[in-house]
């Protein structure tokens, strides 16, 4: 394929959020005709966005009649009609990445197959039809505690997960097919972003390091460079190049690593859309991913991954005793802090934990980053009058 950036491109984005909004602030910086499509009204995206198309993701026809009306086809949802994209692909419509791997993603059990077939470490995995099975397979002693428990299908920040440490809970079991694997003694978890065109040219963005909120089970915040081993770093980063390379894909992909307690790299899922773990690149590298995803899909020369600042991201989060209208607390205080960059996604509802915004923290170094970004967290908050 040659250059996709030619004159009045309509470029189509399924589900409106805040990572289509940003990825269309992108866009716009070379004139691309953007298109959305999304149930909610309000969405975050539509604000922005060329045109704005009421529709499902879900929704076989909605996605169908969308496609129609654009030029190149690109989601940052998994959860979209496979049928509908296929169907339109067969037509000749251009849609990246592809829906075969959108629908590998879609499949925590055909992804972990993915890596078992292709020599990627994971942790040991069987798939169960239901809770039945589980318990079964429990009594002859194929599954032993502790163990985690991912619906195939659906799951998303946290949601379609249950950590089963013992018998006692059993009541937290979910119901449906379900991948079951060992669990994994965690050290560090890490993020690796990696971007692909389709002349097969790589880049990967520096590694980040995650911390999670264990009550949310959300990402509370994120430290780029990570302080993990030039091994490491090297193993994560080559390991990424060879998921992207054995799917033949074109566009963004992050990939979410554990790192044990014995030092060893273990992947655990990905994700083939712009990321929560990559809000960071927006000021401090030099190509941010929503820009390096256009260069991918577009099949353009992609742009240098070299880190500017050390930084340190925060998701700003609704707050948990709070559920209505949004109202920003702190929000100057955090401006006065030298190297502060808020982004809030226009949602005009807060809920507990929900994604309001995002916060990055840049200074000299990661140390002095982290001391603001303490800062920031004790100062902000999203809450309701």
């Amino acid at each position: 394929m040659k250059s996709g950036l030619t004159p009045n491109l309509k470029l189509g984005i399924i589900s409106g959020g805040q990572l289509g909004k940003m990825l269309i602030q992108e866009a716009s910086k070379w004139d691309i005709e953007t298109y959305v499509l999304d149930k909610e009204e309000n969405c975050p995206a539509r604000s922005i966005a060329t045109h704005y198309v009421k529709g499902s993701n879900t929704n076989y026809d909605d996605v169908y009649n969308f496609g129609k009306k654009v030029d190149l086809l690109s989601f940052e949802i998994e959860n979209v009609n496979i049928e509908a994209l296929k169907k339109l692909k067969a037509e000749g419509l251009h849609i990246l990445p592809d829906p075969s791997i959108l629908a590998l993603i879609q499949d925590k059990g055909i992804q972990k197959k993915f890596y078992k077939e292709n020599n990627i470490p994971t942790s040991p995995f069987d798939i169960y039809e239901n809770i039945d099975s589980i318990k079964q397979a429990i009594k002859e002693k194929k599954i032993e505690f502790p163990f985690v428990q991912k619906l195939r299908k659906g799951g998303y920040d946290g949601r379609g997960v249950a950590v089963i440490n013992d018998k006692n809970d059993f009541s937290k079991l979910l119901i449906g097919n379900s991948v079951v694997e060992q669990k994994v003694s965690i050290h560090k978890e890490i993020s690796v972003i990696v971007a692909r065109n389709e002349q097969g040219a790589i880049k990967t963005f520096p590694i980040v390091e995650m911390v999670f909120d264990p009550i949310a089970n959300l990402v509370d915040k994120l430290v780029c460079p990570s302080a993990i081993s030039e091994d490491q770093t090297e193993k994560a980063s080559k390991l990424a190049e060879k998921i992207i390379t054995n799917l033949n894909m074109t566009g963004i992909l992050a990939i979410e690593f554990f790192i044990d307690q014995n030092g060893d790299i273990i992947v655990n899922e990905m994700a083939c859309r712009t990321h929560n773990s990559g809000h960071h690149t927006i000021e401090s590298i030099v190509t941010s991913q929503f820009e390096q995803h256009l260069r991918s899909i577009l099949n353009l020369p992609l742009g240098s991954t070299e880190l500017k600042m050390p930084a340190v991201m925060i998701n700003l989060l609704g707050h948990p005793d709070f559920e209505g209208p949004a109202v920003y607390f702190g929000i100057e205080e955090c401006m006065a802090i030298e190297g502060v960059k808020i982004h809030l996604y226009g949602k005009a509802i807060t809920k507990p934990y929900r994604k309001m915004g995002h916060i990055t923290v840049l200074a000299s170094t990661l140390e002095k980053a982290l001391e603001k970004a303490e800062k920031v967290k004790n100062l902000i908050s999203v809450r309701t009058k």
